[in-house]
């Protein structure tokens, strides 16, 4: 087996795997504030819901890097696609890990507040944009990289 084979391998396991730990952290980080709500505010469940929700899009942008990718990945691959494969599953990988991760501190405090019978739900989904746009930067910037592969 070839070394730029496994390198490869590995940088598709690093995207999806990365992007996939970020959402699970992210998703329990806003969750937890969720349960926390809910037990002082029951209605607010469909707002700590869709709140807590916002994290798995990282891990989606993730797997559909892996899929992108999956078919370029061969033993017989030149060093070139291996180096591509591996910067997109680094970069992809890191990106939506620390995305989701702080996207899911703004929607924990964003329910938190709504919680305590603030009106927050809007405006937390204005501020859970910005940790967003850079996951969906990172899977343009890897579909981009893929562009390069001849």
């Amino acid at each position: 087996m070839e070394l730029g084979f496994i390198l490869a391998t590995i940088g598709l396991g690093i995207m999806f795997g990365l992007s996939g730990v970020g959402s699970v952290i992210g998703l329990v980080i806003a969750g937890s504030s969720g349960v926390g709500a809910l037990s002082k505010r029951p209605e607010v469940f469909g707002q700590a819901l869709i709140l807590t929700a916002l994290q798995a899009t990282q891990g989606l942008y993730g797997f559909v890097g892996f899929i992108i990718y999956s078919s370029t990945v061969t033993p017989t691959m030149n060093w070139f696609t291996v180096a591509i494969v591996l910067g997109a599953g680094l970069g992809m990988g890191l990106v939506n890990l620390i995305s989701a991760i702080h996207m899911g501190k703004v929607c924990a405090a964003g329910i938190s507040s709504i919680g305590m019978g603030h009106n927050a739900f809007v405006s937390t989904m204005i501020f859970a944009a910005f940790p967003e746009l850079y996951a969906i930067l990172g899977l343009v910037g890897g579909i981009m990289m893929n562009g390069l592969i001849k």
